[in-house]
């Protein structure tokens, strides 16, 4: 299908002030095995040290629990308000965990919030079976979820986090699930809570006090999660994510040596990422680029919006020209569905390109009937008379 340019808009973008990127891994000195700071948006990689080394992660594996446990809720496998009966295997798991016990009851919800503030091995694994049906099944949803994403120097054994010399994973591939699991909006509602509690038993005749381990959630501006984690083999590690205006940066510390050097280098780096780039909004999800006719179609016309949300990425105080090139076709033909994709939206920066967008149908299509075909026909002839 011939493409033709709509328009290109050119957009200056004046900004404050501005650090050279290569200067990054110098002036920061991280104190950890290995780190990575990314913008959410862009996914670009911002300051790296060792990003890709393979290390044990701890308890940051939950992120994929948390991420898998995201799509069963939003695909309608699992809901908030199921029940879930802690097996033996679950309530056995040790380490950071509520104490719960073999063949009580708790709600998805619940389970979910006990992941996110507390840590905990047992509800994470009971989250697991119940979606799953076994923690083996879920590990192995982990892995090919992992390969899905690029994950390439990652290998889960199980849902916690726990020592194995064969769960592994890095500081880039920490910071990709990471990204991921912040697209859920529902997610939010958890990693951001400082302090809840929950009943516990089969009985329901105990309180679990739920402290957020995430340190930065109460104490960083803008903190929005995500997860941290320690043991004896992987040190003190953690992803924590912040945003400020149009900026949301995630952070990770691998292999911190103490649990207050994994905050403060977390700090260390979104500190710096705050200071030294903008996140500049291009268009949002859903938003209007433009409109195509439709041969023998039910309407003459579709609107073409944004398949997802764009920004991207720049250091304060270059001066750069943003450019937006709309690419739609002359017509298409019916029937169309609803999202399915029609032309694109590239983003350059001084000539360079830096994301292509899909756009695509506001609407369904259908194909026009026989009295539609018959008003467009004669309402032609009238025109063109």
């Amino acid at each position: 299908m011939n493409k033709r340019i709509v328009t290109i808009i050119l957009l200056p973008i004046f900004l404050l002030t501005f650090m050279a990127n290569a200067f990054a891994e110098d002036e920061l000195n991280i104190n950890a095995k290995s780190a990575i700071l990314i913008d959410y948006y862009t996914g670009e990689v911002i300051y790296e040290k060792n990003s890709n080394e393979k290390l044990p992660p701890a308890s940051i594996s939950k992120i994929m629990t948390l991420l898998l446990g995201m799509e069963a809720l939003e695909s309608g496998k699992i809901t908030l308000s199921d029940e879930v009966r802690i097996s033996a295997h679950a309530a056995g798991m040790g380490g950071s965990q509520l104490w719960l016990e073999e063949g009580e009851t708790q709600i998805v919800g619940d389970l979910f919030k006990a992941i996110c503030l507390r840590s905990a091995n047992d509800a994470s694994v009971a989250l697991a079976e119940h979606i799953a049906g076994s923690e083996e099944s879920f590990v192995k949803m982990m892995n090919e979820k992992a390969k899905s994403l690029g994950m390439e120097n990652t290998n889960f054994v199980n849902a916690t986090g726990l020592p194995n010399k064969d769960h592994y994973t890095s500081a880039r591939d920490v910071a990709i699930m990471s990204k991921e699991l912040l697209k859920h909006n529902k997610i939010h509602d958890w990693l951001t809570i400082y302090m809840d509690e929950m009943k516990v038993g089969k009985k329901k005749d105990k309180v679990a006090s739920l402290v957020n381990t995430n340190y930065l959630i109460n104490n960083y501006e803008g903190a929005t999660g995500i997860k941290t984690g320690s043991t004896n083999e992987a040190g003190f590690c953690l992803s924590a994510s912040a945003k400020r205006g149009n900026l949301q940066l995630i952070a990770v510390i691998l292999g911190g040596q103490t649990s207050k050097t994994r905050f403060d280098e977390s700090m260390k780096l979104l500190d710096y990422g705050f200071a030294n780039y903008d996140s500049i909004p291009i268009g949002r999800k859903g938003e209007v680029f433009g409109k195509v006719p439709v041969h023998k179609g039910n309407m003459e016309y579709i609107e073409i919006v944004l398949e997802k949300d764009s920004y991207i990425l720049l250091p304060k105080g270059e001066d750069r020209n943003v450019e937006k090139e709309i690419l739609l076709p002359e017509f298409v033909e019916s029937p169309i569905e609803q999202g399915e994709a029609i032309g694109n939206l590239i983003v350059k920066i001084n000539g360079n390109e830096m994301d292509n967008i899909k756009l695509v149908s506001k609407t369904k299509v259908e194909k026009a009937g026989f009295k539609e075909m018959f008003k467009k026909t004669f309402k032609s002839l009238l025109i063109n008379k």
